[in-house]
């Protein structure tokens, strides 16, 4: 079986409207004109990363503006999307949550981003996220006809135990909208490489397009590892479509010639304080 992801790499304005309309379009043309069957949007795709914007397009989730703008993308053009991150509103809470929607425009995932971001390599606090956001603290997987995919959003590329979690779970690609800002994501962009390499997993990485106007500017550079640790496609910094086929007999490949899930010393992983 061959999963054809599309990662939707684009360009974020200061309106929710036209975000949308964006994003619906490349979805749209992400089905009809490259075939994909996974289509994935960017972390918080529908405004500019600000505390300020992002509060102004908090949303309940399934009933708000941008849930059924995906719902009924993902069921008008029969593919399963994965709608980046939007501001989820709930119980006077607000979390960064990624919603996946099913051919039929049924939703099948949720995920609340667990690990948030304080950090900032710039110098430069754009988003505070503990302020902002409660985080989650569940797993999220779907199904592709037999594979099972797992969801982080951007700051949890950076935690090697949450994806090996998902690998653990039977996950055979790992998927991560995010928004990093030029000097993060040069620093930890290729972690994609690694996080395939370790868990012997395709990974993609799903940024926005770069706008150098904006407070926080985007790295951009979606990509998409197989699990060697290839870059098997990778996009530039503008708005664009990004397709890989994802061939997934080299999953069984790769974990039996280099079977490191056998070899794991789990019993010595498990460290307590005070041992030597």
């Amino acid at each position: 079986m061959t999963i054809k992801i599309a990662l939707i790499q684009l360009r974020v304005v200061d309106s929710k409207e036209k975000n949308l309309k964006n994003a619906i379009d490349l979805i749209r043309i992400a089905k009809k004109e490259k075939d994909a069957n996974v289509v994935v949007l960017p972390e918080c795709f529908n405004a500019p990363y600000t505390a300020d914007t992002l509060l102004n397009v908090a949303e309940e989730i399934p009933a708000g503006e941008t849930c059924r703008a995906l719902s009924n993308a993902a069921r008008d053009f029969g593919v399963h999307v994965v709608g980046g991150s939007i501001v989820e509103s709930c119980s006077g809470r607000l979390y960064n949550t990624c919603t996946v929607w099913g051919p039929e425009g049924d939703l099948v995932a949720t995920y609340r981003k667990v690990h948030l971001c304080d950090s900032s390599l710039s110098g430069k606090m754009t988003v505070a996220e503990t302020k902002l956001f409660t985080a989650g603290s569940k797993y999220a997987t779907f199904t592709v006809g037999e594979t099972r995919i797992g969801l982080g959003i951007c700051w949890d590329m950076r935690f090697a135990e949450f994806a090996t979690a998902y690998r653990t779970m039977g996950c055979d690609l790992l998927i991560y909208p995010a928004v990093c800002d030029v000097p993060t994501g040069e620093q930890h962009w290729e972690l994609a490489k690694a996080r395939a390499l370790d868990n012997q997993a395709f990974v993609a990485f799903c940024s926005p397009a770069r706008d150098t106007h904006a407070k926080l500017i985007p790295y951009g550079h979606s990509l998409v590892v197989d699990p060697w640790g290839r870059i098997i496609q990778r996009a530039t910094e503008f708005q664009e479509i990004v397709v890989a086929d994802l061939v997934l007999k080299e999953l069984t490949d790769v974990r039996k010639r280099i079977p490191v899930f056998e070899q794991k010393r789990t019993d010595l992983y498990d460290l307590k304080v005070g041992c030597s």
